[in-house]
């Protein structure tokens, strides 16, 4: 029972607790190649959430890890795989924003968003809902953006790929098949030249892209490589959960 995880804690130590800063880690759920669980988004990302939150609290910052939201924005061919799960992003904004207004009512106003799913855009939500609680701030953090994966990993990719692997081979061993019967990974390219040379971007079309669903080869993963990986993306984070736990809200710039 750790204090800072709320699905774990209890009334008797949140009625005692002043908490300056809730964390709501958001994944998704979506097939992930042969070998990940339908899960991966959410289950890293939470994991990463608390992780980081027990480094945070060690050093005083009084934080609350909520529950994982497991439902995310897909792509294009996707929805129509089987148990693939979307939102639109106007149905995340209406849950976020019931949250908000939980959180706002209880003199909570910090909020870190931990997106761990790259189909979720919360820049424009953030954008919305932030001028209807001004007492409040609004932050996001995106932890797979946050160190350079090449400085880590062989393969690049951004789903199932080795990066992904890794971290559930390190967090959740039981729940990664054998990587001989993993995917490769490969994804065609757009004919488009500008979609190529990123002058352009339209959804990726999922089921025309990748066999597998995967895109980046996951054969070269290892749990020490997840290790390394999310110890530094966790004291990073941690650091900032201090950061925001003591600063003042009203007096940010200098």
């Amino acid at each position: 029972m750790k204090p800072y995880i709320l699905e774990q804690t209890n009334w008797k130590q949140v009625k005692n607790q002043k908490y300056d800063v809730a964390i709501l880690p958001w994944g998704a759920t979506e097939p992930h190649n042969y070998h990940l669980p339908y899960g991966t988004d959410s289950l890293e990302t939470g994991k990463i959430a608390t992780d980081a939150a027990a480094i945070a609290w060690e050093k005083g910052a009084k934080i609350m890890v909520l529950p994982t939201i497991p439902l995310g924005v897909q792509n294009v061919g996707q929805v129509d795989m089987p148990f693939c799960l979307h939102i639109t992003p106007s149905t995340q904004t209406i849950i976020l924003k019931d949250i908000l207004t939980s959180l706002n009512r209880q003199g909570i106003y910090k909020l870190v968003i931990m997106n761990g799913h790259g189909g979720n855009d919360f820049k424009p939500i953030v954008r919305e809902l932030q001028p209807q609680f001004p007492d409040m701030f609004l932050s996001l953090v995106e932890w797979f953006k946050i160190p350079d994966p090449a400085k880590y990993f062989e393969e690049d990719g951004d789903h199932a790929n080795e990066m992904e692997t890794s971290i559930i081979m390190h967090y959740f061993p039981e729940l990664v098949r054998p990587l001989e019967e993993a995917g490769e990974g490969k994804a065609k390219q757009h004919k488009l030249q500008a979609m190529r040379n990123k002058t352009a971007w339209a959804p990726r079309q999922w089921d025309k892209v990748s066999e597998d669903t995967g895109v980046g080869n996951p054969k070269k993963s290892t749990a020490e490589k997840g290790k390394v990986f999310v110890e530094e993306v966790c004291q990073r984070i941690a650091a900032y959960f201090v950061e925001l736990a003591a600063c003042d809200i009203h007096d940010l710039y200098e």
